[in-house]
């Protein structure tokens, strides 16, 4: 995802690369050994009819009136509890993403974070408005510690709001802060690890076999910062300098019981020998676009490193024009050769500034911009420029690259999700780096989609793409972003945002026939001209599922029953309850013994068809009567149930589920 952009001027001939660089921020080029074990969960679900059947028709999403706070709305089974706009320091400025602890969302934002109790989702309770500037302020938590990442140029140390003027600076911050929340309302900011490249985003990790400390893998996508600043960084190639902080990420170790000491451990290089990606050019309406763009006169720049032409805001071609007036020692309103100027310079700049950054067109990646970590099964997800990784992650300190898979299709990697089994992964392409429209109707759907692979043998094997079904204008950035599972028994389900596209909820435990099953839509803000705003995350947390707007606040939702999925479904997913979440940690998911539980694998039985309607309704009435009783009596009804079910699984079609249901009924049988 893109940082807001800053055109103040700097010193002569560094106000170009500044300006390009704020470019290339605006639009998000950098946006932003444990084998998994066999999988006994139930067989996928299948939904009664298909999903096109079921899905509304015209879409509602298409033709969403325009709006900041009073935008057209469309929703199918999901329903917006609660849209609260962000506090008076935060108007204007970028919400990023969201971490959970205890009823508490912390929603980051370019500016800083914002802490709001969420135990009445209809109104949630703004507790406190930390400012401290440092895009993009990433945030994860961990027992009373909150960690932050800050990548942008204006971060400074003391969380200051002047900014830093100076190429190389001490008082400039790029890495990770760390604060303590114990007390929600007085934040203490007790510490900071700098890095070499800073951090756009980052992940917390507690390994199951250390109790002292847990670690932050930190990935920073901007240009390496000069030695004047931070001493031993450097962007020399790997094989020029051993020490170079490209083609790495950063591994932080930070004491529990000091976190002030916390400091970096390891750079593990896990893109080695990766070769340069596979692209793909513009899509038809990016096409016409550009064609329309170049006949109207506007700059238009091409950057081969990743493969995209892109229309230069004005905002960045005013700041490149005023750097080249200010490096020929002029005043005033650039001219008509000061314009011709800087189209000839263009692809220098678009040049020398990729390569600022790391972007070698003859490598393969030297970053990554998401690594989500499942340590119970040892394994990672990274989502890394042009690659999609599969990590080792049972050493924390020494994550090794195990599988390794690029497609022509997608155009920057950026975030990952596995099932609940650690038997499949989702990665998202964040394709034009989200503040693209990417969902127009000359989009590929292949292109700006989710791929979701099977995991083999160690391996990544491709099965299929999903990408937000309905059309968005041109005016809504809209592309794959951040989300999490939702967590139905026996379902791989995810809670997706699209930015301007909305949120989409999804259905991919058959991985190679995912399909949608909720949303919430809205317009977008201006009619006539991209204006940044939408779900950047939307994560389920304790029974809702919470979305931060870039631009419009913090929205809190929740599902409700469709023919896709029952209110047993929904409440067996509630009844899961996390202490803690954060947007690249997953934890195994695991569900009490309850009534709903039971009946929702009963509900998924009649669904796939699995028992027949006379034994479905059989069994529905003895979980009704068993429910009605208690103590001996309920043991008996239930013990008895789960017997003649598990007599009956081999004779029927979804026999996992019916294995499911019976160690669900015997669960529930010894709880009181």
């Amino acid at each position: 995802m893109s940082v807001e952009p800053s055109y103040s001027p700097g010193p002569r001939l560094r106000t170009l690369h500044r300006s390009a660089l704020s470019l290339v921020l605006l639009v998000g080029v950098a946006a932003c050994a444990g084998a998994p074990p066999a999988s006994s969960d139930p067989a996928p679900a299948p939904t009664q009819g298909t999903a096109a059947d079921q899905a509304p028709s015209p879409d509602p999403r298409v033709g969403l009136e325009a709006g900041l706070f009073d935008a057209g709305e469309a929703a199918w089974n999901m329903n917006l509890i609660s849209a609260t706009p962000p506090p008076e320091p935060f108007v204007g400025a970028t919400n990023s993403d969201l971490a959970f602890t205890g009823q508490y969302a912390i929603q980051g934002n370019y500016r800083g974070f914002q802490i709001w109790d969420i135990s009445d989702p209809s109104a949630p309770e703004l507790m406190n408005v930390y400012v401290c500037p440092g895009a993009q302020s990433d945030v994860s938590v961990y027992g009373d510690l909150l960690f932050v990442s800050g990548e942008g140029l204006e971060g400074r140390l003391d969380c200051g709001t002047e900014g830093v003027d100076e190429v190389a600076s001490p008082e400039r911050l790029r890495g990770i802060r760390i604060f303590d929340i114990s007390d929600v309302r007085n934040p203490i900011y007790l510490a900071n690890v700098q890095t070499c490249r800073g951090s756009h985003t980052h992940s917390v990790l507690k390994d199951p076999n250390d109790d002292e400390n847990v670690y932050v893998y930190v990935s920073g996508s901007a240009p390496v910062r000069p030695a004047e600043e931070l001493a031993g960084c450097s962007s020399a190639p790997p094989e020029e300098d051993p020490n170079s902080a490209l083609f790495r990420i950063e591994v932080i170790q930070v004491p529990l019981a000091n976190p002030q000491d916390a400091a970096i451990v390891s750079s593990p290089r896990i893109f080695d020998d990766l070769e340069p990606p596979p692209t793909h050019g513009p899509s038809p309406a990016d096409i016409e676009m550009i064609e329309e763009a170049r006949a109207r006169g506007a700059f238009v720049a091409e950057i081969p490193a990743i493969g995209e032409t892109m229309i230069l805001p004005d905002e960045a071609v005013e700041g490149m024009l005023a750097g080249i007036v200010q490096a020929r020692g002029g005043q005033g309103a650039p001219t008509a050769a000061d314009s011709t100027a800087l189209r000839e310079q263009l692809p220098a700049i678009m040049d020398q500034m990729m390569r600022d950054w790391g972007f070698d067109p003859d490598a393969g990646p030297t970053q990554c911009h998401d690594i989500t970590l499942y340590p119970e099964i040892g394994l990672a997800g990274g989502a890394c420029e042009g690659y999609g990784l599969l990590l080792d992650i049972s050493d924390p300190t020494d994550p090794r690259r195990l599988a390794a898979v690029a497609d022509e299709n997608f155009a920057y990697w950026h975030s990952a999700t596995f099932n609940n089994d650690g038997t499949t992964v989702l990665f998202t392409d964040e394709w034009g780096g989200g503040g693209s429209a990417k969902c127009r109707e000359g989009d590929p759907m292949e292109w700006g989609a989710n791929a979701i692979f099977t995991i083999e043998n160690g391996d990544l094997v491709f099965q299929s793409y999903y990408k937000l079904p309905a059309p968005q204008t041109a005016e809504e950035n809209c592309v794959a972003h951040n989300g999490s599972l939702i967590p139905v028994p026996g379902r791989d389900i995810k809670v997706q945002s699209w930015y301007q596209g909305g949120i989409s909820v999804f259905d991919f435990s058959d991985p190679a026939n995912p399909f949608e099953i909720a949303f919430h839509d809205r317009g977008p803000v201006n009619a006539e001209r991209m204006v940044m705003a939408g779900s950047w995350s939307a994560y389920w947390y304790n029974g809702v599922i919470v979305s931060s707007e870039i631009a419009r606040g913090l929205d809190i939702l929740e599902l409700t029953p469709s023919a896709f999925l029952t209110q047993n479904e929904i409440d067996a997913a509630n009844s899961v309850r996390m202490d803690y979440l954060n947007p690249q940690g997953q934890p195994r998911l695991s569900w009490p013994a309850t009534f709903s539980l039971a009946r929702a694998y009963v509900d998924q039985l009649e669904r796939s068809e699995g028992i027949s309607a006379d034994r479905i309704a059989t069994i529905r009435d003895r979980l009704a009567s068993a429910e009605a009783s208690s103590g001996q009596g309920r043991r008996t009804a239930l013990e008895g149930l789960a017997g003649e079910l598990n007599g009956e699984v081999g004779a029927s079609s979804d026999a996992p589920r019916v294995q499911a249901l019976v160690e669900a009924l015997q669960r529930l049988a010894t709880t009181e």
